[in-house]
């Protein structure tokens, strides 16, 4: 098999939209991004479901390991099995740990991800056998990228959970819900495992555009609680790694990056950090761009934001190289 023999054969990937490279294009949800303008500055110029004009961090991290320079969708028709044993992503935009979250925009949930997973594997021994399988599995990358949705698109949008559960409590509920995800996959066999924190979330431009009455400066109190988050799954981390025998788990923490590159955006290359390239109405209302949008700048390499709420193809390559020179540099 090509590339079986790298340190990592393979990235396996859960989350959301940061990590869906078009696993909603399948399911019946309004939250998807197969349409222009998205993917403009894809290989071919053709959307594909991420939200992106272009590539996604995962597609740069696979890269970056010398595996493909694209991850596949698993619920994407034209792709099987063969292609999947280097790779593969069960991600679902709009999804979070909270089954809550995914049921606002009717989109996989994630414990539905880990059974996609599971259905993954017995594929992967029917093709390579058993040993093989359970070593590639051994070997690959797992990599979850979950979480800005649970409040931005739950907690603080509707009252069910907030009126549970202080944001705080919020926090521990979702950082338990991380902790046995990954425990799961530990008895599936997985033994490299990387789970991203949380964004300054208060800075997308979705959040900033509400913030008119501090000059939509970023909301510090979201910023605040993505900090705190941070500090709560590393300890977290910090926990399995001890408890779980032969397990390395790693914490890519986006956090200070993505803020150092919004609040020095010239240091980077960029000409502006607030509003999103495609979108930029004054009130970027909408979670995506669309496809009559009249207001798609012409460079999104000078933007940080393609949409109100997700990355440049430019910014989620720079966090991915960052991530790949960092956190993840135990596992090249």
């Amino acid at each position: 098999m090509p590339g079986i023999s790298a340190m990592v054969p393979a990235v396996i990937v859960f989350g959301d939209s940061t990590v869906d490279p078009g696993n909603n294009n399948q399911i019946s949800t309004v939250l998807k991004s197969n349409f222009a303008p998205y993917g403009r500055d894809y290989f071919g110029g053709q959307p594909t479901g991420r939200f992106s004009n272009g590539r996604i961090a995962t597609d740069f991290i696979s890269e970056a390991f010398g595996i493909k320079p694209a991850i596949p969708a698993y619920l994407d028709p034209k792709y099987d099995i063969k292609d999947f044993v280097t790779g593969v992503s069960f991600a679902s935009a709009g999804t979070g740990y909270d089954n809550a979250t995914s049921d606002v925009l009717s989109v996989i949930p994630f414990w539905k991800e880990m059974e996609y997973y599971k259905e993954y594997q017995s594929k992967l021994r029917g093709y390579l056998g058993n040993d093989k399988a359970n070593q590639l599995l051994s070997e690959s990358l797992h990599l979850l990228s979950i979480g800005t949705n649970d409040f931005l698109e739950n907690y603080y949008t509707f009252p069910t959970r907030s009126s549970q559960y202080p944001v705080d409590k919020y926090e521990d509920f979702l950082i338990g819900i991380a902790g046995n995800f990954i425990r799961e996959l530990y008895k599936l066999g997985a033994r490299k495992v990387a789970i991203s924190g949380l964004p300054p979330m208060g800075c997308l431009p979705l959040e900033r555009t509400t913030n008119i009455m501090h000059g939509s400066a970023c909301i510090e109190e979201y910023n605040n609680v993505a900090k705190d988050f941070n500090v709560k799954l590393q300890s977290t981390v910090d926990e399995l790694n001890r408890e779980l025998g032969g397990i390395r788990i790693v914490m890519p923490n986006p956090y200070d990056k993505l803020l150092e590159m919004i609040q020095n955006p010239s240091l980077f290359g960029f000409q502006n950090a607030e509003t999103a390239c495609c979108g930029t109405g004054f009130f970027e209302m909408s979670y995506l761009c669309d496809r009559m949008n009249p207001f798609t700048c012409s460079d999104a390499n000078k933007y940080i934001f393609w949409d109100s709420f997700h990355p440049t193809e430019k910014t989620n390559f720079i966090m991915a190289d960052h991530v790949v020179k960092t956190t993840l540099a135990v596992f090249r």
